[in-house]
């Protein structure tokens, strides 16, 4: 098994444990629709069952639709990721652990929607009336994820925003 391979199913393993362990629990503890506040004004552990995509995006639209475009989405990003691992070197670690993230996150997401065609959510944080959309660990490593990619192509292009100038 090569380094690159290890790194990946490494974070893919870690990833998918915790983040299908922790809506396994959500599921068997609380009731649908539920909430527990944490940090009082702040963060709430809230239970709910997300039909659409990020931001509830088609959550509106007919299942018969939804379902299969989503699920269809979803293998063709998780496809593409494990293409860009493919092509890229063994001492691109960084990139390597970036796209795990997300690879993680995507077939966690994507196991949701072909166990309960729709995705369990918990994370609630708000703010007096501002209110961030609920999600989960999946989305969590998704966005880390993409975050890391982000920094690693503008690295790339020369352009290092936590360089001191």
């Amino acid at each position: 098994m090569t380094a690159k391979s290890k790194i990946v199913f490494g974070w893919l393993a870690l990833i998918l444990v915790t983040d299908q362990l922790t809506k396994f629990i959500v599921d068997q503890t609380m009731p649908l629709n539920h909430s527990i506040p944490v940090i009082d004004s702040v963060f709430s552990l809230t239970y709910i069952r997300n039909t659409g995509a990020a931001f509830g995006i088609l959550a509106g639209s007919a299942a018969a639709f939804r379902l299969p475009f989503l699920v269809l989405f979803s293998l063709l990003a998780i496809g593409f990721i494990f293409v860009m691992l493919r092509r890229l070197p063994d001492k691109e670690t960084g990139l390597i652990t970036a796209l795990s993230f997300i690879l993680g996150g995507a077939i966690g997401n994507l196991i949701d929607r072909i166990v309960y065609g729709e995705v369990i959510d918990f994370l609630d944080f708000y703010w007096s009336t501002y209110h961030w959309p609920a999600f989960n660990l999946a989305d969590s490593f998704i966005t880390v994820g993409v975050l890391i990619t982000v920094y690693y192509l503008l690295q790339a292009k020369g352009a290092d925003p936590f360089a001191r100038e």
